[in-house]
């Protein structure tokens, strides 16, 4: 027989054979093949490399681990899957007459160190790409550096600190910036509390917090007011997989304040619509610090066993998110209350701290008594996006509600009445309370086009703030801006980025007149009169700003550079335009000025990323230069009318100038061990003014960390097991601005260790801290009780357990 006849022979039999085998060629049809790719935890996990062996296809959409591989002809296919730190996936499928959906596990290595578990590669990518300083940080991280708040918890990065009073409240400050100068976004919403003061805490549950990303630099153009210093957004629960059903139980305990606390959270999802719930609780007791004796202001004060007087708090947060998501339109509604109540250190309240019921307070270390603060957050948000052809428009709305109520003794002072009046509508015991309502909306269109990827959009927000308690310091205000933003990231090519953004801002403010609900008697024509005086008078004020910035990111195989320059602003708030009272909390009197004009920055940010063999080392500098920053200048004047004889303070502008930087520095020995080096270094001077040739108050001392981290291979049953110490070493602060106290520099040592472990099928998480390993007294400059010489907190061990369980609801789940 001829050979080409006999080839043409052997093709029409194997083609008839596989024609028959395959009914959907027969009949024409094609089906679709969806993959939905999560991970232990039953959370999605994007970025993997999915593709069919047959003809090397790959999927056709990909988004939040679903990925759709469309017109598939009946047959038999090789589904294969990798992705970094993650266990390769292989499986035969069968296409037949009908479309199949399959979920799969990837299940991590052991045998993969520890940079690779925690960045992924679009994580990496990410931050290549970024125009500012970024730091993303997961769930882990959190849980291996739990501290009282998230924001504590976050303070091992260089250049992140808090301020802090006591062992639950805290408040961020970034590169030695906080209050209304960094902006915290909450599910895509800026989250709006009392910020305004150094003893109030951030009203974040930090058990609900699954990724943060933290912006060092002036990231106004984004933001708007207030994001001088940068940003700490705290991104939304991940979506969970398709047809999913599961949860996770996090138990937490600490020594020192004999904390006891549990998350319990819940999660469910059908093809296309999703729900989620969480519920915190914690409960702690007055906590420990290093000293038997204190000096409040020169008077000496003995503590009961080394317990601070009523520090003790107790903590809730109720979560709840619902929605559909599809890959053109997703929708999904948050809610949340979180509630907490904690007390003030009992010695260093009020204006008379001599005047403490000791044998009160150490009756009980769990007990909180007056003076003590109350806050409920309400939050309702809702995140919706919608992808037409190249855009991708979303929108946020949200409302907000903060309620803080402080409470204390009626003490009186200037021409009070000695007595509290029976017929005062408002309780004796209501020192100050602050009702906040926020409405919020952002809307934004990004849009790929050739080199360009483009984003514009608005923002608009309304607050109104009213205020009650018998004492005064901050006026109620209404406030409403609004602002618009255009930014483009151009790609110039493989190796080089181009960033440019230009903003513009309105803002209105109106202040409500107040007046004293005691007479004072004054001279009026001669004759003394009792008036009720006027504390703040009613206030409009306008406000426009125009910001811009720009950047280049230039990316080597082992070196990443970025530069930026950028103008930032900030609208004065209210206090510093309408205070006028008393603070308790400083033992000062505080004075607003009504004629402040916007806070302008100015600021150049770099990094260098050099990655090479078992090195990586990042240097971050920055320079910032204020024209007109708005502080709270001592002055020689003392109020003995009203402010019981306290140094009275008032808000001014000056020239600022500040320079400084992080250092990060990590070397992998081994693939068991590695060592790791960060530091930070801050500058900061007042260049008019009558500070001038000061620094500013609370700024941050130089300070370097040394970690060694042991990550042993062979553990048994366990794996991803570490132990790790952390030696912090803070420089003296002798830099200082009147009436601050200069604090000694000190060494101080954390042990942290961990492991995880499989309980039927699930993986159990489990972490050990022993913060301050030595007991060591020492004072940390950014904290607010150290004004008063109040060392932190003792030696503390922390227990951290998470407990996931997972369950997928197809037959097919693997």
């Amino acid at each position: 027989m001829d050979r080409t006849l006999f080839l043409m022979i052997i093709k029409s039999v194997l083609g008839a054979i596989l024609f028959t085998c395959t009914p959907g060629w027969v009949n024409g049809q094609v089906h679709q093949l969806i993959v939905t790719v999560i991970d232990d935890n039953s959370k999605p996990l994007p970025g993997a490399d999915v593709w069919l062996e047959r003809q090397e296809m790959k999927p056709v959409a990909a988004s939040n681990g679903v990925y759709i591989f469309k017109r598939l002809p009946a047959g038999y296919y090789r589904l294969r899957i990798a992705m970094a730190g993650h266990k390769p996936f292989s499986k035969k499928i069968t296409i037949t007459d009908h479309d199949i959906s399959l979920p799969v596990i990837l299940h991590p290595e052991i045998h993969v160190l520890k940079e690779v578990l925690i960045q992924s590669s679009a994580i990496g990518r990410r931050k290549k790409e970024e125009q500012l300083n970024l730091e993303i940080i997961k769930s882990d991280f959190i849980q291996k550096n739990l501290g009282g708040s998230l924001m504590q918890s976050l303070e091992r990065l260089p250049g992140i600190k808090t301020i802090g009073i006591g062992s639950g409240q805290s408040k961020p400050l970034i590169r030695g910036l906080g209050f209304n100068r960094v902006v915290v976004i909450d599910r895509g919403i800026k989250h709006e509390g009392q910020q305004w003061g150094a003893d109030h805490g951030l009203e974040i549950d930090q058990f609900a917090a699954e990724e943060v990303e933290i912006v060092k630099g002036a990231a106004s153009f984004i933001y708007g007011s207030d994001a001088i210093a940068g940003a700490i957004n705290i991104k939304p629960p991940a979506i969970p997989a398709a047809n999913t059903f599961g949860g996770e139980i996090n138990l937490a305990a600490k020594t020192n304040n004999a904390l006891y606390g549990t998350s319990l959270n819940i999660y469910g999802r059908t093809q296309k619509w999703m729900s989620a719930g969480r519920i915190t609780l914690q409960d702690y007791s007055d906590y420990r610090v290093p000293a038997e004796r204190l000096y409040v202001y020169d008077y000496p004060v003995d503590l009961h066993r080394r317990y601070l007087r009523n520090t003790a708090g107790k903590e809730s947060g109720l979560h709840f998110s619902t929605g559909y998501v599809s890959d053109i339109f997703r929708s999904v509604f948050y809610t949340s209350h979180t509630y907490s109540k904690s007390g003030f250190f009992a010695n260093a309240h009020g204006l008379e701290p001599r005047r403490v019921d000791a044998a009160l307070h150490d009756r009980s270390s769990r007990d909180i008594v007056m003076p003590y603060q109350q806050v409920n957050h309400f939050k309702f948000i809702n995140r919706s996006s919608l992808r037409l052809n190249r855009h991708v428009v979303e929108l946020e709305a949200g409302y907000q509600n903060n309620f803080r109520q402080e409470y204390n003794r009626y003490v009186n002072h200037g021409f009070m009445p000695a007595v509290y009046p029976d017929n005062m509508p408002i309780p004796a015991n209501l020192e100050r309370a602050f009702n906040k309502n926020v409405y919020s909306l952002n809307v934004n269109d990004r849009l790929k086009f050739n080199l360009h990827d483009l984003r514009f959009g608005m923002n608009a927000e309304i607050q109104n703030n009213t205020i009650n308690g018998w004492s005064f310091l901050v006026p109620s205000f209404d406030q409403k801006s609004i602002g618009a933003f255009l930014y483009d990231k151009i790609s110039v090519s493989d190796r080089i980025l181009l960033h440019g953004a230009i903003r513009y801002d309105h803002s209105h403010i109106r202040i409500h007149r107040y007046a004293d609900w005691f007479p004072s008697p004054l001279e009026v024509d001669g004759e003394i009169t009792p008036v009720h005086i006027i504390r703040s008078n009613n206030i409009q004020r306008n406000f426009n700003s125009f910001t811009a910035s720009a950047g280049i990111n230039y990316n080597l195989e082992h070196i990443e550079i970025k530069a930026s320059a950028g103008k930032s602003y900030r609208v004065p708030i209210a206090k510093e335009l309408g205070a006028n009272g008393v603070n308790y909390h400083y033992f000062s009197y505080e004075r607003g000025n009504a004629a402040l004009k916007p806070e302008e920055s100015y600021q150049l940010d770099a990094t260098a990323v050099l990655k090479k063999n078992k090195w990586r080392i990042q240097l971050s500098p920055f320079f910032n230069y204020f024209p007109n920053y708005i502080y709270l200048n001592p002055t020689a004047e003392h109020d003995y009318l009203y402010g019981a004889g306290n140094q009275v303070f008032e808000y001014t502008q000056s020239r600022v100038v500040r320079y400084g930087g992080e250092l990060q520095v990590k070397y992998q020995a081994w693939e068991i061990v590695s060592a790791e080096v960060l530091g930070e270094y801050l500058y900061a001077e007042q260049l008019s003014g009558n500070k001038k040739g000061y620094t500013l108050p609370f700024s941050p001392p130089p300070s370097l960390l040394l970690n060694l981290t042991y990550e042993p291979v062979h553990t048994g049953p366990f794996h991803r097991t570490y132990f790790s110490i952390d030696y912090r070493i803070t420089a003296p602060q002798n830099n200082i601005v009147p009436p601050e106290k200069k604090t000694g520099g000190y060494g101080v040592m954390h042990v942290q260790a961990g492991s995880r472990f499989n309980i039927q099928k699930q993986q159990v998480q489990l972490s050990l801290q022993l913060q301050n390993v030595f007991n060591t007294r020492y004072m940390d400059h950014t904290s607010f009780y150290r004004l008063i010489g109040l060392p932190e907190q003792g030696r503390n061990l922390v227990l951290f357990i998470k407990i996931p369980f997972s369950f997928l609801k197809n037959k097919q789940a693997i």
